[in-house]
């Protein structure tokens, strides 16, 4: 397994959208940014099984605003499990970073069957920073977050935008790796536009994803889904 991490923090926003400010923005952006290669009919379907401890650490850190703080989850994408990532999310000062290790069907099998044992042999720190964590700090599955994502990425300044919607959820986190698993919608229905990039924000994107009455806020999709459990 390869580990990838990204040493640079990034900024971003986010904004919640209604349908009409989404259709426009996604008019603009779409004139001058790609699609994601990856993507299947301009979107795809993420599936992400988030990690926090019995005092709910990830959580009320996001809630509270927490300058330093980090979360970690496993993830597939349109239901295909032979390429599951293990990732870490951080964020200092408003920036953000992303760490990451590649995970097989069986590793995150006994994962959520709680056998960790094997974890603290792995070759990805990674892996075994999350059995530490596991292990010592009582950290474990909490639960499943489904959406579909519309991406486009801006080569200059590595700028990707995407459009986050239909959020789901289940707090059944043996399901994970279920095409069965049952899901609900978490809440309201919502759309969340994201806007990340490197150094610098092209003046075309930022002109693109400028709509009237849209601000950034701090929309997070883990904690939407917390909601239920």
């Amino acid at each position: 397994m390869v580990i990838t991490i990204d040493l640079n923090y990034r900024h971003e926003w986010k904004h919640e959208l209604n349908l009409a400010q989404m259709l426009a923005i996604r008019s603009r952006i779409s004139q001058v940014a790609n699609t994601d290669a990856h993507a299947v009919d301009g979107k795809y379907l993420i599936r992400s099984l988030y990690f926090d401890n019995m005092q709910d650490k990830a959580l009320r850190e996001k809630i509270d605003g927490v300058n330093m703080r980090e979360k970690f989850r496993i993830r597939y994408y349109n239901n295909d499990t032979s390429f599951i990532h293990l990732e870490k999310k951080s964020r200092l000062n408003g920036l953000g970073t992303k760490f990451s290790a590649l995970l097989n069907e069986s590793q995150v099998k006994s994962i959520l069957d709680g056998d960790i044992g094997w974890m603290i042999d792995s070759k990805e720190p990674l892996i075994r920073e999350l059995y530490c964590k596991m292990k010592y700090q009582g950290m474990k599955p909490r639960t499943i977050v489904d959406y579909t994502r519309e991406p486009f990425i801006f080569t200059a300044g590595n700028v990707r935008v995407t459009f986050d919607y239909n959020i789901r959820t289940s707090t059944d986190c043996r399901d994970f790796l279920s095409t069965e698993c049952v899901t609900i919608p978490a809440g309201d229905k919502v759309i969340i536009l994201e806007v990340k990039w490197d150094a610098f924000l092209p003046a075309i994107i930022k002109d693109a994803v400028a709509e009237q009455g849209v601000r950034v806020g701090a929309f997070s999709k883990y904690a939407r889904c917390r909601i239920y459990g």
